[in-house]
């Protein structure tokens, strides 16, 4: 599971727990991502920040993992440059699965790269709310071997984003139950999303 995780909620946590649970995952491995190219001109939390709260939120369940790989990579962070390194890894006889939300599946097709991209790797998108994903428009770029490789849950929807939780600590709202404990914890100690 990739994102910015700037920072990391609930929602994203109950995303990748069933993801793991439907499709029976050995485990799943976050990676929060160095330079997204779709948020280059964005501000970003430094990398140590966003890469703390990924620990923090996902120690407590042992199916959950974290890898610091793309902040350890030179230039933009592309998914499929990730997916190949993941692929040299494990090996050929390991299938992987990136977990995204509905949002992100909505513009799979805007991906760099992303036909070869959907060869490698299989996506699980989840629902969100208020996201309508159209599969006719999909269907027509990746083909029927494509979308043999992109697959919809239902996970429980909690509309959380994290541009709405930097804006609730920059305002001086809780974020309480909306991200784990610790995760509140480190925000505060570390006086991030502050004006």
């Amino acid at each position: 599971m990739g994102g910015t995780f700037d920072p990391i909620h609930f929602g994203h946590l109950s995303m990748a727990e069933s993801a793991r649970e439907i499709f029976t995952l050995d485990e799943v491995l976050f990676i929060p991502a160095a330079k997204p190219p779709h948020k280059v001109e964005k501000n970003i939390t430094p990398e140590v920040h966003r890469l703390m709260m990924t620990y923090l939120a996902t120690q407590s369940n042992k199916f959950f993992q974290v890898s610091p790989m793309e902040f350890l990579r030179e230039g933009l962070s592309y998914t499929l440059d990730t997916i190949d390194a993941l692929n040299k890894k494990f090996g050929a006889g390991t299938e992987l699965f990136f977990i995204i939300g509905a949002d992100s599946m909505a513009d799979l097709y805007k991906w760099h790269k992303a036909q070869e991209l959907v060869q490698k790797v299989h996506f699980i998108a989840a629902a969100r709310p208020g996201v309508e994903v159209n599969l006719d428009e999909l269907q027509k770029f990746f083909g029927a071997e494509g979308m043999a490789h992109i697959h919809q849950i239902i996970s429980p929807e909690l509309e959380i984003s994290s541009t709405e939780l930097r804006e609730r600590v920059k305002a001086g709202r809780s974020i309480k139950y909306l991200v784990p404990e610790v995760v509140e914890e480190y925000i505060f100690k570390e006086r991030l999303y502050l004006p």
